[in-house]
């Protein structure tokens, strides 16, 4: 029976940025998809006389785990009589922690109860909810993590400002069927877009797709930053033939890469979440960028992207 998953070493760093950055317990579970009450528990439980410290709040949690524990054995027959009573797996875990100290999760039940369906058991009729899969809380992300990737934590503040032309934005939108894929780049002052289309999303069909875009406009390249999926795990080869530094945003942090964000919506307007991206063509692709690029933005006076980098640089665009 799987248990529930600990906050990791990166999340608690996560959590001790964003308190400084004065955000409350209910913002930062939602940047970490966990549970409200696990990061009030764990700011509570594992804070120093300094507050809370990543380090040794997960030092804390470590030597917790080593620490043997009371076990009190749980009568499955009496959770199984309750759950037959229509009563809910968090109704039940609630009531027994009422009683003579008895502890068991509601997570823990559900798994009882699915471990009771796999072997012919009908415990699963009396949930509320007949759903195929269950809504699940906490973090459970299996994509791994890229290696020698660079926190956003490490930009430079220039790039924050947008006081300077050739900081990128990079991410991927997926059609239906999640086979093709449009490589999308957003230049962050000025919001001008650049988009091509991959036939698979793989690390060496993205990166080959944003030298192509980028080469031509080395000299207004200084950095890229995106998000920690596979496909950018040759972010290394491309800083290194673009000569500019590749940055991460945290996980499940999209609005540390709002612009991109915010032109892959513009972009869905053209390329709905429904449609294949089979028969999507070049001269499509090149339409729609150029599209984007002469619509005027509020953020920029009403002036269009390809305007204000044309200004701010000494490169012709084609329009």
């Amino acid at each position: 029976m799987r248990s529930y998953t600990q906050l990791t070493r990166e999340q608690r760093y996560q959590i001790s940025a964003l308190l400084k950055m004065g955000h409350n317990h209910t913002e930062i579970a939602g940047y970490l998809h966990v549970n409200k009450s696990t990061v009030g528990r764990d700011i509570n439980r594992n804070r120093g006389r300094r507050g809370y410290r990543p380090r040794q709040a997960d030092q804390k949690a470590c030597n917790r785990r080593k620490t043997p524990r009371r076990i009190v054995r749980i009568q499955w027959d009496e959770v199984d009589a309750f759950l037959r009573q229509d009563w809910s797996p968090e109704q039940v875990s609630g009531w027994l922690k009422t009683q003579e100290h008895k502890s068991v999760s509601h997570e823990w039940i559900y798994q009882h109860i699915l471990a009771d369906k796999h072997y012919g058991g009908n415990l699963y009729r009396h949930l509320r909810c007949q759903k195929r899969h269950r809504k699940r809380y906490g973090c459970y992300d299996r994509r791994g993590t890229l290696p020698n990737r660079v926190s956003i934590d490490k930009r430079p503040e220039i790039v924050n400002s947008r006081q300077r032309l050739g900081d990128w934005e990079v991410d991927t939108v997926i059609g239906k069927g999640q086979q093709q894929a449009i490589v999308t780049l957003t230049e962050r002052r000025s919001r001008l877009a650049l988009i091509r289309k991959v036939e698979q999303r793989t690390a060496q069909a993205v990166k080959d797709a944003i030298l192509v875009l980028l080469q031509p406009l080395m000299a207004q390249t200084h950095t890229l930053t995106s998000d920690n999926g596979k496909e950018f795990a040759l972010h290394q080869q491309i800083a290194e033939q673009l000569q500019a530094t590749f940055f991460f945003s945290h996980p499940y942090s999209a609005w540390e890469r709002g612009t991109n964000e915010n032109m892959n919506g513009l972009l869905r307007q053209y390329f709905p979440k429904t449609q294949s991206f089979k028969t999507v063509t070049d001269d499509q692709i090149t339409s729609t960028m150029h599209r984007l690029n002469n619509r005027p933005r509020k953020t920029l006076a009403f002036r269009t992207p390809f305007e204000v980098f044309s200004e701010l640089s000494s490169v012709a665009l084609v329009t």
